[in-house]
């Protein structure tokens, strides 16, 4: 007999003992179990007796194939058993869990994936600040504060003297002179935006015979008066307060201690004095020295936060040259400042050459050179003065009246009145 045949009759009759086994077991499983279920139905028994007979077998049967794989020659082929229909993963006991709840299951929560940033660094290396920085930024905001502080109070010092109200009046009453009026008020707008200065402003008016110098500065000082007080402005007339040169070293000394009064006063109440000079070409060298030593810019006194106002003819002879010589060459386009930019663009240099051959006072000042009247210019001067003397103003009898003045050849399209708007006044009274 092969090993072969001696292989299966050994493995046909373990079988045979073990289905003996198996039997038998099953039967004494089955006098135990009937008792304990005798609650059960008959069907159920049978489920639960099926199941624990094939369960039983297939322990043993796993059993004794792991025997037999140890006794099976190497190269032999594996026994495998056979596909069945199984109760695994069944409960026994079906209607046990009945009455217990069912459990949800809790979802966990999903965490961030967190990327790291492109630099490969989750977080940029802290560097050392330096303290000074936080100084720095304390200046910074120090400065700011202070520069705008000082904003502001430049535009309060500028409103103080209303120069807007002073433009407007100056416009409506001076006529011929626009171009003037603005130059004065450019420098009196530089000047009063500030209170502390290292020097007085001297401005030197300096025009023909009626051309409205006498009245440019009466306007200036009632507007003065009104906005700094009566205390502080001085109208100064020449003729009227030393006509006598004899006594120009007494009026001298007066007039230094009047203006020494008036700075005082203005320094105790923070403001800007004016003193007007109306005819100062009939000024003593007394009186003009004496001037000069308030107003040089290289002395170093109190008297710096002033105004000084010259109205003069020093020079007229050459305005009235210019325009006679020049009215032709001007465009009419152009406008008022841009004929009075033009003449002092050509007259500065000459009236400063002039009049600074007479007193060294005068270069110390800015020159502004007042133009010629037109028919036009004093035709506005007739309308004013009439209506103020209650007349109506007739455009028929103004032409007549400014007829009656005396003027210059035409040149070009310009008519030039020889006296201007000084005879305005007496003719208005003969009416």
């Amino acid at each position: 007999m092969s090993d072969q045949d001696s292989s299966s009759t050994a493995s046909s009759q373990t079988e045979g003992e073990m289905d003996e086994e198996t039997n038998g077991e099953m039967e004494q499983e089955e006098e135990r179990a009937v008792p304990s279920l005798s609650s059960f139905s008959s069907s159920l028994r049978a489920v639960i007796r099926i199941k624990q007979k094939y369960q039983a077998m297939k322990q043993r049967r796993q059993e004794m194939a792991l025997v037999l794989a140890g006794e099976t020659y190497a190269g032999a082929p594996a026994r495998t058993s056979p596909k069945i229909f199984t109760f695994d993963g069944v409960s026994p006991f079906p209607y046990s869990n009945l009455s217990s709840t069912p459990q949800k299951k809790k979802k966990r929560r999903r965490r961030r994936v967190l990327f790291p940033n492109r630099g490969g660094c989750r977080s940029p290396p802290r560097q050392d600040r330096s303290k000074a920085k936080y100084c720095l930024y304390l200046l910074c905001v120090i400065v700011f504060v202070q520069v705008y502080n000082a904003i502001e109070n430049l535009d309060d010092h500028v409103l103080r003297y209303d120069l807007d109200g002073l433009e407007k009046t100056l416009r409506r009453e001076v006529f011929g002179q626009q171009g003037a009026v603005e130059g004065l008020l450019a420098h009196l707008r530089d000047y009063l935006s500030t209170y502390v200065h290292n020097k007085p402003l001297v401005v030197s008016l300096h025009g023909p015979s009626g051309v409205g110098k006498s009245h440019l500065g009466r306007l200036l000082a009632g507007h003065f008066r009104s906005v700094v007080g009566e205390t502080l402005v001085l109208h100064y007339y020449v003729l009227h307060h030393c006509p006598q040169e004899a006594d120009a070293l007494k009026c001298a000394h007066i007039l230094s201690t009047n203006i020494s009064e008036k700075v005082e006063r203005a320094e105790e109440e923070e403001k800007i004095p004016l003193f007007i000079f109306d005819e100062a070409e009939h000024m003593h060298d007394d009186i003009l020295d004496e001037l000069w030593q308030l107003v040089a810019s290289k002395q170093s006194n109190e008297y710096l936060n002033a105004i000084y106002l010259f109205l003069s003819n020093l020079g007229h002879t050459h305005i009235t040259k210019h325009m006679l010589h020049n009215s032709s060459s001007i465009s009419m386009s152009m406008s008022a400042s841009g004929r009075h930019s033009h003449l002092v663009k050509e007259l500065t240099p000459i009236l400063r050459s002039t009049v600074g051959k007479l007193h060294q006072l005068w270069t110390e000042a800015d020159i502004l050179p007042l133009g010629l009247l037109e028919k036009g210019h004093v035709m506005e001067c007739f309308q004013e003065e009439m209506s103020r003397e209650g007349f109506y103003p007739d455009h028929t009898n103004i032409e007549r009246l400014a007829g009656e003045i005396e003027y210059y050849p035409a040149v070009g399209e310009h008519q030039y009145s020889q006296t201007g708007c000084k005879q305005v006044v007496a003719k208005v009274n003969l009416l």
